[in-house]
């Protein structure tokens, strides 16, 4: 090996080992009727934004317990350890809350049918035990109960003192493969590792402000629960603050700017009041003068405005009134009702039809030239 390349070998060894001084481990074999006592006595916190990710079907809960009654190896649980000691999941949702809704001791309202506190799993599709299948916890006798009680898993602690950065970028890791969770459910749950204030701020907006509501009603549940509500918040001030950065995949350019205004060493400025009443102004014209089809798109055979909700309206017409909210007095009914006309037209050209319908139009030619095309209309009102 020549001097340089074992320079060059040198340096990342030292490279590698200054990010390990940052991080701080420890395993553990918890049983899970101990992680069970520490959920119940909150020393174990499963967030309720976390928790909406719960997705297992009665079946893999059940062969889940299947595998416990059978003591097959369970893939290790990953935990970050919090200022006043107690653990924050980061890893392991699924396998916990299956053994929490066999015990009675799991809420997630927003499974179909909901579970609630009480409510304990029947097993089903048990495939190696069918005896199993029909059984609550309470019919399976003590002998069974006590072993599932002190079947036990590897517990990962990262401990307090690590990193945020590295904690985030575990959680990440850890979940991005999970074929459940949609693109806002994963940066909810691991940018608020780096620091949690942007994302709660994204959460507090889609559920309290009652202007954004109006004029996303038509968003289906199945897409809420995926968290596209809060995405589209996001989607709002990373296109109105970062435009000129968007290159080609939305995603990643939606994950980049939340972790740029959450990464505590280096973060985009954001001020949090002044952006929340441009949320509103903005919000508050759209459902004053458009309310629930702020963001329809047209049938393009009647003309007439659908129910039906269109991103790229919602790009479009959020952004494109940027320029002009300083112009539009709320409490004026006329200029209101004149907006409400423009917006209608713009919606109905054949042109802004054309740049908003198929494929292929999430890259920044496309987009810039919808949003373009409503500033060049809304010009010609205001």
């Amino acid at each position: 090996m020549t001097t340089e390349a074992l320079h060059t070998v040198l340096e990342l060894i030292n490279a590698v080992d200054s990010r390990l001084q940052k991080v701080h481990t420890q395993s553990l074999d918890i049983s899970f009727n101990e992680l069970l006592d520490m959920h119940s006595n909150k020393e174990l916190d499963i967030t309720p934004e976390y928790q909406r990710l719960f997705q297992w079907s009665e079946g893999a809960r059940s062969r889940f317990i299947e595998s416990l009654l059978l003591e097959m190896p369970v893939p290790p649980i990953y935990v970050i350890e919090a200022e006043d000691g107690k653990y924050l999941l980061i890893d392991g949702l699924q396998r916990i809350s299956s053994y929490l809704h066999l015990r009675g001791q799991l809420e997630a309202t927003h499974m179909d049918p909901p579970i609630t506190l009480g409510d304990k799993l029947v097993l089903s599709d048990c495939d190696i035990v069918g005896e199993l299948n029909g059984k609550t916890f309470d019919d399976l006798g003590t002998a069974l109960q006590i072993r599932l009680k002190r079947a036990f898993v590897r517990v990962e602690v990262i401990r307090k003192g690590s990193d945020p950065r590295f904690k985030y970028h575990m959680f990440k890791r850890l979940n991005t493969g999970g074929q459940l969770l949609s693109e806002q459910q994963i940066r909810n749950c691991t940018i608020r590792l780096l620091d949690p204030k942007f994302n709660d701020f994204i959460v507090s907006l889609s559920r309290t402000n009652e202007a954004f509501k109006t004029c996303i009603q038509s968003v289906t549940q199945e897409r809420r629960l995926a968290a596209f509500d809060q995405e589209l918040v996001l989607r709002f001030f990373a296109f109105k603050n970062n435009l000129n950065a968007f290159r080609h995949d939305v995603s990643d350019f939606l994950t980049e700017y939340m972790e740029g205004v959450s990464d505590p060493e280096q973060p985009h400025s954001f001020t949090y009041a002044a952006e929340e009443g441009v949320f509103d102004t903005t919000f508050s014209v759209l459902a004053r003068t458009m309310g629930e089809y702020a963001f329809a798109f047209v049938n393009p055979s009647t003309l007439n405005l659908t129910k039906g909700f269109s991103v790229y309206h919602f790009e479009a017409f959020t952004i494109g009134l940027q320029l002009f909210l300083d112009r539009i007095d709320l409490s004026n009914k006329t200029q209101l009702e004149s907006l409400k006309i423009k917006l209608t037209e713009i919606k109905k050209d054949p042109d802004f039809i054309r740049i908003t319908t198929g494929g292929g139009k999430n890259s920044p030619g496309p987009l810039g030239d919808r949003i373009r095309f409503v500033q060049s209309k809304l010009a010609e009102a205001l």
